[in-house]
């Protein structure tokens, strides 16, 4: 089983041993979604966090009028889950599904016992990661608050910087809370400046 990306996550950031990796290998599970595939819909208990090793997820839920409202890209290397959904086992009111061909490996409570039971050190990171990911979440609803449509921009090519020509434009939009026009107004903006969100390094 090849997944280098999650190999490195569980090393990096689990505290696993190269051996220890080789240990749980035969538990881990992998899931090959096909572009437009849901592995979540409003309605259905979330039952897994999904570690994307290759690929595009979005996840997002619909508003009154039918329209997409996108919480969250996952690209490579990335964790999405509806958390509640899991930790409730209640209907989730959210959707995943891919926006390319994706691989990626299935986490639920099982596997992060059995890999805590090898390593202990595992679940302390793993809370650590859960930490980490409220915090972003937090940084998140203060921007569509109190931000401004270019600064919230800014933050997005700075977090993903490899999805600017992966997904289409009303997308990002959606995800900045504000109208494809305003999207094109900032970064027609920036584009005075010589701002390239291609080139952020």
């Amino acid at each position: 089983m090849m997944l280098p990306n999650f190999k490195k996550h569980l090393i990096e950031k689990g505290g696993l041993s190269e051996e220890e990796f080789t240990q749980i290998e035969p538990f881990i599970t992998t899931k090959n979604v096909d572009k437009g595939e849901f592995i979540l819909k409003q309605g259905d208990v979330c039952s897994h966090f999904f570690f994307v090793e290759q690929g595009l997820l979005r996840f997002y839920a619909l508003n009154e009028d039918g329209k997409e409202n996108i919480l969250q890209f996952a690209t490579e290397n990335w964790i999405v889950s509806d958390r509640g959904s899991v930790y409730f086992k209640a209907p989730s009111t959210y959707y995943i599904d891919a926006f390319e061909a994706t691989t990626v490996v299935m986490i639920d409570e099982t596997f992060i016992d059995q890999v805590s039971e090898l390593n202990p050190n595992f679940r302390k990171q793993n809370e650590r990661l859960l930490q980490n990911h409220i915090r972003q979440l937090y940084k998140r609803i203060s921007q569509l608050l109190g931000v401004s449509a270019k600064t919230r921009y800014l933050d997005f090519v700075a977090m993903y910087p490899d999805i600017m020509l992966r997904v289409p434009q009303w997308m990002i939009a959606s995800y900045l809370g504000i109208t494809p026009e305003s999207l094109s107004r900032v970064r027609k903006a920036l584009a005075e400046e010589n701002f390239n969100p291609y080139k952020t390094s």
